[in-house]
């Protein structure tokens, strides 16, 4: 987790509502919303409960570890400074099935593929930290 040089993408937005999201990799640490009342995490975060309505919402640590559910390969530089190919993925975290990061995988595009288990890394810009994803070479796919 070191300083990178400027990112080839626009940075979100640190608002009151999902900064942790943001911001929590300077722990070394991936926080998901979680609801107190019933148990369930929700991403992105929402003012109130997606499953039961309760407005006890807040950050909870997880392992930072899934699996690729799905992913696109993209050849387009979108900004000047993208290097491409680049990999897009919907990671489902281990925590909860159907909860799903949207993020860039940290490995050569020919190498993802569905049910690859992957960590969490974070690249730092500023107060940001964006979680990508590592493949997890101690874990086989699904």
């Amino acid at each position: 987790m070191s300083q990178t040089p400027p990112p080839a993408r626009k940075l979100p937005e640190l608002e009151p509502d999902t900064a942790f999201y943001w911001t929590s990799g300077a722990e070394g640490v991936l926080r998901i919303q979680r609801c107190a009342d019933c148990g369930i995490y929700q991403h992105p975060p929402f003012p109130r409960c997606s499953c039961c309505g309760s407005e006890a919402v807040a950050p909870a640590p997880v392992s930072g570890k899934g699996r690729i559910a799905s992913y696109t390969i993209n050849y387009e530089p979108w900004v000047p400074g993208l290097e491409v190919p680049f990999v897009f993925a919907a990671v489902e975290l281990t925590e909860q099935r159907e909860l799903y990061v949207f993020t860039n995988l940290l490995a050569p595009a020919e190498a993802a593929r569905v049910g690859m288990a992957v960590t969490v890394e974070f690249e730092q810009h500023d107060d940001v930290w964006l979680p990508m994803f590592r493949p997890d070479a101690g874990e086989d796919a699904a």
